[in-house]
Parts: structure tokens; C-alpha cells; sequence
């Protein structure tokens, strides 16, 4: 008997018992990682003693032993193992690590690779990929779960709700983390209010913050910050970009079946590939940008008790490219140990503008097979939604950029070298969508604050990580416009004719920007009183802060620490709803069309 009969023959042996087995582990799977979380929250959350921490990490190690076990069942339940061990290659090298770091822990009371890295230099990783192991093990099986669910069909939410969800999902579980007494330097956790609205802000890449990230936060609240910045911003992107890419070939925004296929991977294969994708640009995107950010730090930066030259690349990298701008700098990046280093700031200006772009720009831009198609023939062009995005995200940076360099030459840029002006200036501009400053945002003229306030409700491109009405927002509102001037019969741009549906829909989204942010405003000049009452400080430094959160960008003039509890309970459903908000009204304006067997006559009516 050879050994592929042998496996024929067990399998056979096996077959009855297969289906019972591997959904029992599953759900075994989904408590042990549940309970696995709750066990590090409690390890790295609250101050432990040297037997009660033994307890816990004694329990971690044995989820990490059921792990392995789940893995080598499911290989022995396959009929081709070899395939399984190919289409599942990232669990298997979850699985080995988890090999080689238990084999090295029983063996000699060491682990392997986190000794290994710690020897490179990069400092221990250990309680980082612990963590990560966790996560991904919990992830995999609620979503295999929910995906497979039997009454999953009787409930089926609307798509614009499950987006909704997530987000309030992990905004609790960031509330609750931050407010472990471990998170923070404080005596006691941190204040309901404020965990809530940190960790709004971070999920929602915002950056306002009512709390120094730098000194108020330990390592460990950095890192939860650090999490839920990469979480928010991959929720939008994806989701995002799969809308936008089932719009490109012709599904539509319309069709619920589409949203419904990408929660539901078994009835939409490219769902699957394209949420990878995005992942893998994203991650890539970001592990280039930590590493450029790391070799420009230079001699002389003050990294603070918590950090190290690599955890701060890491960090100011993801939240540049999510477009979230908390920086772990007291000040930020007008720290004084990196105010002047204008190579940072180039960086952190590049990662920001390509998080503003938009993931399906990037992928028509730079996909090698679109590179590849492009080179093979010329004549094709960047994609209609690409040149949106492209060229009136250079020409908003183009404006902010000259606008900030004439109207705060003797005042913030004063004393600079001229390539420090053409830097800080195109910074400010780019950062627009970010939140990130290298200037003191309160010192700025009045024109420069208003100027910053359109552009910060103007925002990002869509499918990306920034808020705001959105570039094609604009682009389409301005083509009408022009239409209109010109008594044209149709709406052009870019050689493309804008269909009614997509002109009612950016109307739509500038109306409820405006509204939503009209009522926040009014709102916060009347739970605001005492700072409109303050020395130097009016209106305008509302107004700023408002459509700073309902755009997502995160500057501020400095009133964010001042606000009071109902003022912040407003500037919090501003982040929220601003993240969400558009692509929720797309929702709700995509449904079917409804063919009305009456048409009234048409009203006339003057308008202006």
C-alpha cells in the first residue's frame, strides 16, 4: 500500500465524521479566540502580579497549541492536502511561527524570533504579533461564521446598515480598551467621554484629539490607537473601492445584490480578490512609507519615554496614509525636533496625498497590469473617475499651496529658507484631508483659515481614506454649473457626459454636507458659549473645528481640550457621520428604479 492509497483510504475512514468535527472546531475556534482577547485585554490593560501574569500568558499558550492542533485536523481532513497547504499558505505560516516559537519556549525558555528581531534591533515584537495572532484567528472565524450563517438570509440588512455597524463596533471596543488603566499615564482610567471621543476620532481618522497622544497615552494606548487608525481607514477603503469598482464594470451602486455579494464572498468570487488587493496595496503602501519615514528621522529627534525610531515610522505612516494626522509629537510635526525636517515632511505629504487619491485611482495609475496594458497601447487612457480624482486633487493642492505661501509669507512662514516656504506650504496643503500641521493652525490669518475650512469641506477623492464632500463631488457640481452658464445641453467632463442620476446625487451630497454642518454649528455656539466668551477666540474657531470633524481632517485652532461634554457629544456624531454619512446617502439614493406608470405635468417655476 502506498501512501496515497493509505490517505484515500483514511480519508474514507474519516469522511463521516468530517463535517461534525470541523464545525465543532470552528465554533471552539471562535470561543477560544473570544475568550483569548478578553485574557490579553486583561493582561495588558490592568497592572498584574508575577503569578496572576503566569496565569494568563499560561493560557495564551494554550490557544496557541489549539490553533496548531485545528490546523494539522483540517490538513488530515482534506482529500489534497497539498492544495489546502497552498490556498491557505497564511495560515500555514501563522501556524509554523507558532511552531517554532512553542518548540523554542519548551525547549530552552526563549522565544526564537521575537529573540531574533530584538538581536537585529528593531526591539521585541513579541506582545505586537501576539496580539495580531489573536485578532486574525477571531476575524477568520466570525466572518466564516456569519458568512455561513443558516439564518443569515432571513435577516438580510441593508448594506448602508452592516457599514454603519462596523464602525460602531469597533469604536465601542476602542472606548472600552482605551479606558483600561494600563492605556494611559493617568492615576485613574481614562474619562468615559473621553475614551469615546478618542476613540471616534482615531476610527474615523479624524485627529482631533482632547488628550496629548505623546506624553497621555503609554506604548500600549498608542498601539490601540495605532489599531484602530489602520481598522477605520481599511473599513472605508475597502468597502469603498469595491462600490467604486462594481460602479466602473457596470454593477452599480444600485444594485443591493452587489453589496450583499461582497459581505457574502461564496456568491462573489472577486469580492474576495479585490478586498485583498486592497489589503495588500494598503499594507505595502504603508511598510514603504514607515521605511522612508525611518531613514529620514536623522540625529537629534526626541522620540519620548514610550517610543523608538521604528514604532514611530510605523505609526506616522499608517496614520498619514489613512489620512487621520494624531501624530505621537507633542505639537505634532511643529515639534521641535522635526519641524525643520522637511524630508519628513515630504514623505508624510506623499502618504497623505495617496490616501487621499483613492484606492481605485492608485490601482488604475500604478496596477502593473494597467502599467503594462498602457505601455502596450498608448493610446488607452487613465479611467474617467481616475482623472477626476488625479487632476483635481493636484489643482486643490496647486491652489491651497500658492494661497498659503502668499497669504502667510510674514506671518507663520516668517524666517523660513525658501525651500522650508515651498515645503511647509505644499504640506498644509496636501494635509488639507489629514489633520497633520508643521504650523501652529491657531497663528494663521483669517483668509488662510477660511481658505482651509473650503478646502477642508471639499476633502478627498472617493474610495480613499479622507472625508469631505468628495473631488467628484465638486467636479460634477462645477460641470453642471458651467453647463448652465453655457446653456449647453448636457453636462460634459473630461469628454465623458455626467448621467442625471450621478448630477442628483452630488447635489444631494453637497446639501447634506451643508445642512449637517449648519446644525453642528448652530448647535455648538450654544454648548460653546464660554469659548466664544474667551479673549481672541469668536465664531471662525467653531466653524473651523466643525468642518474639521465633519470632513474627517482633524485640524484644529486648539478649542478641541476646551470643549464641553455636549460640545464634544456633537463633534463626535460629526467625525462619525461624516465618515459615513456620503456613502450612506449613495446607499439610499442607489436603490431600483422605479418606473411610474403617471407623470405629472411639468412646474415652472423662477430659480435665483
Amino acid at each position: 500500500m502506498n501512501i496515497q492509497e493509505f490517505r484515500e483510504r483514511a480519508n474514507v475512514f474519516l469522511y463521516s465524521s468530517k463535517e461534525r468535527v470541523l464545525s465543532t472546531l470552528k465554533i471552539l475556534n471562535l470561543l477560544v479566540s473570544a475568550s483569548t482577547l478578553v485574557i490579553l485585554a486583561m493582561y495588558y490593560g490592568f497592572p498584574n502580579d508575577s503569578e496572576t501574569a503566569t496565569f494568563l500568558l499560561s493560557w495564551v499558550k494554550t490557544s496557541f497549541f489549539f490553533y496548531v492542533f485545528q490546523y494539522v485536523t483540517k490538513v488530515l481532513y482534506e482529500f489534497h492536502p497539498l492544495q489546502f497547504i497552498q490556498r491557505t499558505w497564511f495560515e500555514g505560516l501563522v501556524m509554523s511561527i507558532l511552531v517554532i516559537e512553542g518548540l523554542s519556549d519548551l525547549l530552552t525558555g526563549n522565544l526564537f524570533i521575537g529573540g531574533f528581531i530584538e538581536y537585529l534591533g528593531f526591539g521585541s515584537i513579541q506582545d505586537v504579533y501576539t496580539l495580531f495572532i489573536q485578532g486574525y484567528f477571531f476575524s477568520v472565524v466570525a466572518a466564516e461564521l456569519i458568512r455561513k450563517g443558516r439564518g443569515l438570509p432571513r435577516f438580510r440588512l441593508n448594506p448602508a446598515v452592516i457599514f454603519i455597524l462596523s464602525f460602531l463596533g469597533i469604536i465601542t471596543i476602542g472606548t472600552v480598551l482605551l479606558m483600561l488603566p494600563e492605556m494611559t499615564v493617568a492615576a485613574d482610567s481614562m474619562a468615559f467621554i473621553d475614551a469615546l471621543f478618542t476613540s471616534t476620532s482615531a476610527t474615523c481618522v479624524t485627529g482631533l484629539m482632547v488628550e496629548d497622544a505623546a506624553t497621555f497615552f503609554t506604548f500600549k494606548g498608542q498601539v490601540v490607537l495605532l489599531i484602530l487608525i489602520q481598522l477605520g481607514g481599511l473599513n472605508l477603503i475597502a468597502f469603498g473601492s469595491f462600490l467604486m469598482l462594481a460602479a466602473r464594470f457596470g454593477l452599480g451602486v444600485k444594485q443591493h445584490d452587489v453589496i450583499e455579494d461582497f459581505v457574502n464572498r461564496d456568491n462573489y468570487n472577486s469580492g474576495s480578490s479585490m478586498l485583498s488587493k486592497v489589503l495588500i496595496w494598503c499594507l505595502g503602501i504603508e511598510a514603504a512609507g514607515a521605511l522612508a519615514i525611518y531613514f529620514s528621522w536623522g540625529s537629534g529627534v526626541e522620540f519620548g519615554p514610550n517610543g523608538t525610531p521604528l514604532f514611530h515610522s510605523i505609526f506616522h505612516s499608517v496614520s498619514a496614509f489613512n489620512n487621520a494626522g494624531i501624530s505621537i509629537f507633542t505639537d505634532g510635526l511643529a515639534h521641535a525636533s522635526v519641524v525643520s525636517n522637511w524630508s519628513i515632511h515630504w514623505v508624510i505629504t506623499v502618504l497623505v496625498f495617496f490616501g487621499a487619491l483613492g484606492m481605485v485611482a492608485i490601482f488604475d495609475l500604478f496596477d502593473p497590469v494597467r502599467l503594462r496594458e498602457r505601455m502596450a497601447q498608448p493610446w488607452k487612457q487613465i479611467g474617467f473617475a481616475t482623472k477626476i480624482a488625479l487632476y483635481f486633487s493636484v489643482g486643490l493642492v496647486v491652489i491651497g499651496a500658492v494661497a498659503f505661501w502668499f497669504l502667510e509669507q510674514d506671518n507663520t512662514l516668517d524666517g523660513m529658507s525658501p525651500f522650508g516656504q515651498l515645503t511647509t506650504s505644499v504640506f498644509q496643503s496636501a494635509t488639507r484631508t489629514s489633520g497633520f500641521n508643521t504650523v501652529d493652525i491657531g497663528l494663521l490669518g483669517v483668509p488662510m483659515l477660511f481658505l482651509l475650512i473650503i478646502l477642508m469641506f471639499i476633502g478627498a477623492s472617493s474610495s480613499s481614506t479622507g472625508g469631505g464632500i468628495k473631488t467628484s463631488t465638486l467636479a460634477i457640481v462645477l460641470a453642471d454649473v458651467w453647463r448652465t452658464i453655457r446653456s449647453l445641453d448636457h453636462v460634459q467632463l473630461f469628454q465623458r457626459t455626467i448621467p442625471e442620476i450621478l448630477r442628483s446625487r452630488a447635489y444631494s451630497v453637497l446639501l447634506f454636507f451643508l445642512a449637517g454642518n449648519t446644525i453642528a454649528i448652530f448647535l455648538l455656539t450654544i454648548t460653546e458659549s464660554s469659548i466664544l466668551d474667551m479673549p481672541n477666540r469668536g465664531i471662525l474657531d467653531l466653524i473651523f473645528e466643525e468642518i474639521s470633524a465633519f470632513g474627517t481632517v482633524g485640524l484644529s485652532t486648539g478649542i478641541t481640550p476646551m470643549l464641553s461634554p455636549a460640545g464634544k457629544v456633537i463633534v463626535m456624531l460629526s467625525m462619525f457621520i461624516g465618515r459615513v454619512g456620503t456613502l450612506t446617502v449613495a446607499f439610499a439614493l442607489g436603490g431600483k428604479y422605479i418606473k411610474r406608470h403617471i407623470k405629472y405635468p411639468q412646474g415652472h417655476t423662477m430659480v435665483g
